[in-house]
């Protein structure tokens, strides 16, 4: 393969649907790689430091490792030809700091799923598949929610889906449908 692959960097609230559209848009590529942040920071055995409910300086360290992790594991499946799409929730500012470097070079599409603060609260309350209560991320949510305001978002170069109506087939056709694939890196 001669090409670089694109990496997508998908973001959005807890509920927003991040995991399931990081997934189904990695299968929409011959070669396609999912790599959720969350997964990384979960290899930690002992030390682990959650966000919730106190953000601590090691939180922090612990998230900054893993998403260093994933830029350097998207950029070396995209150079092998791999479409790698990495989901986190993260601010643009955050992105830019932390994938800027790493990612240089390679095709980069910023994306914030960004449902309505009732719709994200909604899917949160009915997950099962965490190993903790998914209430407990109800106010980070809502403070989230007010943080990734569309505007400021679309300023700063990012794609803003709204997934409030739309299922996950639907997100992933407009992802693609409204960004530029064959560019150059």
């Amino acid at each position: 393969m001669n090409r670089v692959a694109p990496v997508f960097v998908i973001t959005g609230t807890p509920g927003a649907g991040k995991t399931t559209v990081a997934r189904a848009l990695a299968a929409r590529f011959p070669f396609g790689l999912h790599v959720p942040v969350d997964d990384l920071r979960e290899w930690v055995v002992s030390g682990l430091a959650p966000p919730v409910p106190i953000w601590t300086a090691e939180t922090g360290r612990q998230f900054r490792l893993a998403r260093r992790a994933a830029a350097h594991t998207a950029r070396l499946y995209a150079e092998a030809g791999f479409a790698a799409v990495l989901d986190d929730v993260l601010l643009p500012d955050e992105a830019r700091e932390v994938f800027a470097a790493p990612l240089a070079d390679v095709p980069v599409h910023r994306v914030l799923l960004r449902p309505s603060l009732d719709v994200a609260l909604a899917r949160n309350a009915a997950r099962t598949t965490k190993g903790f209560d998914p209430a407990t991320l109800a106010d980070t949510i809502r403070g989230l929610h007010l943080a990734m305001g569309k505007q400021a978002w679309a300023e700063a170069g990012w794609l803003v889906v709204d997934t409030s109506r739309i299922g996950v087939a639907e997100t992933v056709d407009e992802i693609l449908g409204r960004l530029d694939l064959t560019a150059a890196p």
